[in-house]
């Protein structure tokens, strides 16, 4: 796989995602209590053989940037990489990247440097695992100009992406961008299934490098899946590529909610703990996690965690977490800490009256994201909020019904959510 080039798109501002985007870009999310969203399809590039990576970046990029830095390094002898390109003022242009195909445009004069035979572009915000060796290897035994990675869908889910109809070859035909209602679907359908007949694209693509070229040089327009895609279909050969497995776009806050708490279920749809294909993130060098005391359900609990006589169920639990004595947890995404806090801060904390990091002792907590190094006090009670419309105040914000608490926010010892 050393002809094929994978480029990650980073650089949206993820406003759905917000308040967890609004000290940083979307693929700088915190997954899983340890890991980063980047991190799924750079794993699923190193799992795939596929090394040379680049990751086009933008919107509130610096953690983003320290991440991908500390993390994927390889070694001397090696011709594997990854590398950052930030939108950047040129002799040419001033302007941000306009969109995703934009980024890519501005970007190829060293796309074509490294001379790929097909270019692998990737969402920096997905939740899957998939060999590109095989969406590699169908795209070229079709002798495909472009390949388009297809999930099969709902006709209730259609609205939510672009649509694609195959002919019996598995040859696009006909694409629309996000169909409403009954008269967009007509003729839509690729498979004969009543539950999910119609293909919706995910937003992964192969090129062949010399049209992915052509296209951004020739179309006008600056979005893959709007103005690309559908000029690809019209004068180019575009195939799909049928996908079955677990596939999230963690675009909402309660996507991203919900697919973080199955991985407290038996059998999660995703597995973290698959040997043979790794999820990899930054080595934080962090003590085993020490937990006295305390009732523990379907809890996920990462590295460098303390909880104290506390009940949890069906949570998650991020690197570095504190949880003191009595406290009630229940389906509550925490991400926890950049640090530990030492005495002489505890101190400090003690004589400002704040809460430390953490959640303080007697809180009830329940259906909520605690973003990182927020200040819980004690008897803090936060309730579901399921139902009710989005609004945002001073220290926590509530999106689908889901309250979601920022990083660095602060609750005072008795407040009620």
């Amino acid at each position: 796989m050393q002809d094929v080039l994978a480029v990650v798109l980073g650089g949206g501002r993820g406003t759905r995602l917000y308040p967890l985007t609004k000290l940083r870009a979307k693929p700088a999310v915190p997954l899983a209590g340890k890991y980063r969203l980047i991190d799924i399809p750079i794993s699923n590039c190193i799992n795939s053989g596929i090394t040379r990576i680049f990751v086009l970046t933008q919107f509130l990029s610096a953690s983003l940037h320290r991440h991908v830095y500390q993390t994927y390094k390889f070694g001397v002898f090696s011709r594997g990489f990854v590398e950052l390109l930030p939108a950047e003022q040129t002799l040419t242009s001033v302007d941000w990247y306009q969109g995703t195909a934009d980024a890519v445009r501005r970007q190829m004069h060293r796309f074509l440097s490294r001379a790929p035979e097909d270019v692998l572009i990737l969402a920096g915000d997905h939740l899957y695992r998939m060999d590109y060796r095989e969406f590699v290897a169908l795209h070229r035994e079709r002798r495909a100009d472009v390949t388009i990675a297809v999930f099969p869908v709902s006709a209730e889910d259609t609205a939510r992406y672009g649509i694609l109809k195959t002919n019996g070859e598995g040859r696009i035909v006909t694409f629309r961008e996000k169909p409403k209602g009954p008269e967009a679907l007509e003729g839509l359908e690729s498979r004969y299934e009543e539950e999910r007949p119609y293909l919706a694209s995910m937003g992964i693509y192969v090129f062949r490098t010399d049209i992915l070229a052509r296209l951004l040089e020739e179309t006008p327009g600056d979005d893959f899946g709007g103005d690309i895609i559908p000029a690809a279909i019209e004068s180019t050969r575009v195939y799909a590529f049928p996908f079955e497995g677990y596939w999230e776009d963690i675009g909402t806050i309660a996507a991203f909610y919900e697919a973080n708490l199955a991985l407290t279920r038996p059998s999660p749809p995703f597995d973290f703990y698959d040997p043979s294909h790794p999820i990899y993130t930054r080595p934080r060098f962090l003590p085993a996690s020490r937990i006295d005391g305390c009732r523990l359900e379907q809890v996920v609990v990462a590295d460098g965690c303390r909880l104290y006589d506390a009940d949890l169920e069906e949570c998650v639990i991020g690197l570095r977490s504190v949880v003191r004595p009595g406290a009630r947890l229940f389906q509550v995404v925490m991400m926890g800490a950049d640090y530990y806090e030492d005495e002489s801060q505890r101190v400090e904390n003690r004589r400002l009256g704040r809460p430390h990091v953490g959640i303080g002792a007697g809180s009830h907590i329940e259906r909520a994201i605690i973003d990182k190094n927020a200040r819980i006090g004690q008897e803090v009670v936060i309730r579901s909020h399921e139902g009710e419309p989005d609004r945002e105040e001073g220290n926590y914000a509530i999106r689908d019904g889901i309250v979601v608490i920022p990083k660095n926010a602060v609750l005072s010892d008795g407040i009620a959510i």
